[in-house]
């Protein structure tokens, strides 16, 4: 038998928190990009205290031991892309922006995990999303968001005067920010149907709709945002990304399981044991 080439995976950098559940953080983000055909690069930026249940503390690295985790790896290893969830702090978001900022070819994929019991009080919310808002949305390729997070954030990044009202103006002042796509979806929401919808600055790119599935999942954005981050290191453009990050989402859902008294958490694994990871 011929030798079995070597080849070398892309690379995915992930900057978020470690979750002891492995339903979301840089464990889930593990096994996405792994089973999406990338080497996973993980930079700890937090630490949550929770099970499955729910979120009980975060505790937030300082942002010099962000910085340093980054930069080793960055020196060593050629980044495709770069995925952001939950990084704990304002001080994080800072040093996070200005290491994008070296690296302005390599896409960003975002969800803003900053609105939850995380994030402490309104107050510090607020302050969070106006530092993301200034910092880091100019700087992300593709922002995965549902309907309140995507208003609280046009609200933080908009002058006071020009609050957005619906969803048009705020897809417009996020779009105005700098973002480069938004896809909406109403996974949290009720209904038959899961639609998630690409935007762009030309107005919607793409639409998916799927059957809404029984139950609560922990990690289902968490991981459509990895294999978004996965298609677009592998050199898929953002519309083939997402339709790509959509088909193996859904289809660890399907597969979902509960090793705690809390929601579901997605296979990621499903997708390779079937062999569709890149279905449609």
């Amino acid at each position: 038998m011929p030798p079995i080439a070597n080849v070398t995976p892309p690379a995915v950098l992930s900057f978020s928190s470690a979750d002891p559940t492995g339903g979301g953080g840089v464990q889930a983000d593990t096994l996405t990009l792994a089973a999406m055909g990338c080497h996973p690069l993980t930079v700890v930026c937090a630490v949550m205290i929770r099970d499955t249940r729910g979120v009980e503390d975060c505790v937030a690295l300082d942002d010099d031991s962000v910085v340093m985790q980054a930069r080793a790896i960055l020196e060593d290893v050629p980044v495709h892309a770069f995925r952001i969830g939950a990084v704990g702090s304002v001080e994080n978001l800072v040093a996070i922006a200005e290491i994008l900022s070296d690296y302005p070819d390599v896409p960003v994929v975002l969800e803003p995990v900053l609105f939850d019991g995380g994030q402490g009080d309104d107050a510090a919310a607020d302050e969070f999303g106006a530092a993301l808002a200034e910092l880091i949305l100019p700087q992300v390729t593709v922002l995965v968001s549902d309907h309140l997070e995507m208003s609280r954030l046009a609200d933080a990044g908009c002058d006071a005067d020009e609050e957005p009202d619906g969803d048009g103006e705020a897809l417009a002042c996020l779009l105005a920010l700098g973002v480069g796509f938004v896809l909406l979806t109403d996974a949290g929401q009720h209904g038959p149907q899961v639609i998630n919808v690409l935007h762009g600055e030309e107005g919607v790119v793409s639409s998916d709709a799927r059957e809404r599935l029984p139950g609560q999942f922990l990690g289902a954005r968490a991981t459509l945002s990895a294999a978004i981050a996965a298609g677009l290191a592998r050199g898929l453009g953002v519309a083939d990304a997402v339709k790509a990050a959509q088909a193996f989402t859904a289809q660890a859902l399907t597969g979902a399981y509960r090793p705690g008294m809390g929601p579901a958490l997605p296979d990621r694994l499903l997708p390779v044991r079937a062999g569709g990871g890149d279905a449609d």
